[in-house]
């Protein structure tokens, strides 16, 4: 049997002009990542990453920590596949109209603006987001210029499907990526329902791993949103 790590990006940049950019927290978890996998000589026969640079980076800094440890650790390839859905530029373009059209998005996004503290605005934006996101995500909501749901599941599901089959007998391969993917996977391992999928899209931790075991057609969880490397408070973050 062969195992795949899923690796939800450490924390990027939220509320910053350059989201996508690892926050000093972010940089601190995944190499706190990279220092867990090498001191318990987790060897890697492939190494895979989605486009952004949140995941190539988070990918990055585990390099360097099996470097300093003198550890192989082999040279990622990139996948777009493994890319997030579109939900911030759902919520961009949808919001005009539903803060018009429905009172509940409209108190939603004024908690956001009123927010008077950077936690809780960061809170208040995460309710916000993924109620118009549940909205796209079951078709009651259609976005101009977005993918669809049903397309990015088919998506990552390509990407999965082509990554594993160029795997060796019993190899061991992880892939960096965003909370999405890791649920489509787990779809893909459980046979979850679309609403169901997009609610475990929430649930990892930044830089958790969730890991795989596959075989043939078989593709099965062993671990889900796994966090125990993270063992400061401070490290525990979401967005």
């Amino acid at each position: 049997m062969g195992r795949v790590f899923l690796v939800r990006h450490a924390q990027a940049s939220f509320l910053e002009p350059d989201y996508d950019k690892l926050s000093a927290t972010g940089e601190v978890q995944a190499r706190v990542l990279g220092e867990y996998w090498a001191r318990h000589k987790v060897v890697f026969d492939r190494i895979c990453t989605g486009p952004r640079r949140r995941h190539r980076d988070t990918e990055k800094a585990v390099r360097e920590i099996y470097t300093q440890h003198s550890l192989n650790f082999p040279n990622a390839v990139v996948f777009d596949e493994f890319d997030e859905f579109q939900g911030d530029v759902v919520l961009e373009k949808s919001l005009p109209h539903l803060c018009e059209t429905d009172s509940h998005i409209r108190d939603l996004e004024a908690a956001v603006r009123n927010a008077n503290s950077p936690p809780q605005r960061r809170r208040n934006f995460q309710k916000l987001f993924e109620t118009v996101v549940t909205m796209w995500g079951s078709g009651e909501l259609a976005v101009d210029g977005v993918e669809t749901w049903e397309a990015f599941t088919a998506r990552v599901n390509r990407g999965l499907s082509r990554f594993l089959s160029a795997a060796s007998k019993n190899e061991t391969c992880a892939i960096f990526t965003s909370g999405g993917p890791v649920a489509v996977s787990v779809q893909r391992a459980l046979r979850l329902s679309p609403q169901d999928t997009l609610q475990v899209a929430w649930m990892p931790r930044n830089c958790s791993y969730s890991e795989f075991v596959f075989s043939g057609d078989r593709f099965t969880l062993s671990t889900f949103n796994s966090f125990q490397h993270l063992d400061d408070p401070a490290l525990l973050t979401y967005r």
